[in-house]
């Protein structure tokens, strides 16, 4: 199928995801902003009414990346309203995100009050991860040089814990680093998250791809930071790339840190999302790199592979999760259709597409987009439904809560309609 037979597909495309994107950002404007204490409301129902006022850190930073994300690249989200808000977003994670523990060393909380007061912490790096990706996006539009210097430095402290070192940091930040350094490398008590001789250390994917992501973000347009970092990405590539297993016929979502397989439920289960997810990760890197092995790595491993195990045949729609030998996996909602591993599918999808302009894959996306703008979309209020039942139905319809909020949505319809931008103007060309 040439390109030019889908000129008008392609473009009845652009045209209903830009419509969704602008539904779903006003969704979120509207809803969300907590004027009097600042930052959002997270948990927000069907019709954008708050149910809950705690605030979730992930979900924070998330909001403050997308709108600054938009504000920076998209002309007409170029509104003083969107980067007030992600100033706003960004004051309150500055100000509260941050917490204390007893040796005078802080990591970000998980949950926070509507006012800002701790409720939990996360024995992960993950409310880290995004406040970085917040905090960077935005001083690229603020041009905060400071901010930017501060952000390399968390992300060093993350890789540490992983204990995983690409580079010193600059070395007038080393002595700012020294206590935190000390606290993920030689004592790691206030992590609360002993190494029990029965759970050995596990190569979990989440780990590399969030900060192979990281990466991404902080070299955008940065030769010297991208050069400090290259030796990170590798890392996380090969991270990455260790979760191929079984004879490179499974995409496995845990294995060691030696890239062997887990025993257990652990060890079989399967994220096809995820790994998807991975795949446009994987595919964007390799393109970058011009690495053509990895970018048909990125494709035949990651895409196809998550794909054909994990799209339900009987219903549609990709499964949440799956063990590799057939038992039924122990999370409860293993056969539920969540929004987000369908967001990360159309970006893999078209993005493949894009490079490659193999039909197989243009036939993917399409079967994809079906199922994702008629099943999870609300036409009536706004925003997507984030949880269904196996047959399609929604289950919870609330629009935002402790793992829902302004990030895979609004993610993957900028993500979509750039990639046919590109798409249609080299059509035109």
């Amino acid at each position: 199928m040439e390109l030019n037979s889908n000129s008008t597909l392609l473009e009845q495309y652009r045209e209903r995801i830009r419509t969704e994107l602008d539904r779903v950002v006003d969704f979120w404007l509207k809803y969300s902003h907590d004027k009097e204490h600042g930052g959002f409301f997270n948990c927000l129902g069907k019709d954008g009414k708050v149910y809950d006022e705690l605030k979730y850190v992930w979900l924070q930073g998330r909001q403050v990346w997308m709108y600054s994300r938009l504000y920076r690249t998209v002309e007409r989200f170029h509104r003083p309203e969107i980067l007030d808000a992600a100033k706003s977003g960004a004051a309150f994670l500055q100000k509260f995100a941050r917490v204390q523990a007893s040796s005078g060393a802080g990591k970000c909380a998980f949950c926070l009050t509507r006012d800002g007061r701790a409720v939990k912490v996360q024995r992960t790096i993950f409310s880290e991860c995004f406040y970085v990706m917040a905090m960077d996006e935005l001083s690229r539009i603020t041009q905060d040089k400071e901010m930017q210097v501060k952000l390399l430095y968390i992300l060093y402290l993350m890789v540490r814990c992983q204990m995983f070192c690409p580079c010193s940091p600059q070395a007038d930040a080393e002595s700012m680093m020294d206590r935190l350094i000390f606290w993920v490398q030689t004592d790691s008590s206030d992590l609360s998250r002993p190494q029990l001789p029965g759970d050995p250390p596990v190569n979990s994917m989440a780990v590399p791809m969030m900060l192979l992501c990281l990466v991404d973000q902080l070299t955008e347009g940065r030769t010297d930071v991208a050069e400090k970092y290259k030796d990170l990405s590798g890392w996380c590539v090969e991270r990455i790339l260790q979760h191929i297993q079984r004879d490179g016929k499974a995409i496995l979502e845990n294995v060691t840190l030696t890239g062997k397989e887990l025993p257990g439920c652990q060890g079989r289960l399967q994220n096809p999302g995820h790994a998807l997810e991975a795949g446009w990760f994987l595919l964007q890197y390799a393109l970058k790199k011009e690495d053509v092995q990895l970018q048909k790595t990125a494709v035949d491993k990651f895409m196809e592979i998550p794909f054909h195990t994990g799209w339900d045949k009987q219903h549609g729609g990709l499964f949440y999760f799956l063990d590799v030998d057939g038992h039924c996996p122990t999370q409860l909602e293993w056969n539920m259709k969540l929004w987000w591993p369908h967001c990360e599918a159309l970006i893999a999808y078209l993005m493949a597409y894009s490079h490659s302009r193999a039909p197989l894959l243009l036939d993917r996306f399409k079967l994809i987009y079906d199922y994702t703008f008629s099943h999870f979309s609300d036409e009536e209020h706004g925003e997507w439904f984030g949880y269904l039942s196996r047959q399609g139905e929604v289950v919870l319809d609330f629009k935002g809560g402790p793992f829902k909020g302004f990030f895979h949505v609004p993610r993957c319809l900028y993500m979509c309609e750039k990639l046919l931008d590109g798409l249609l103007e080299r059509q035109d060309s």
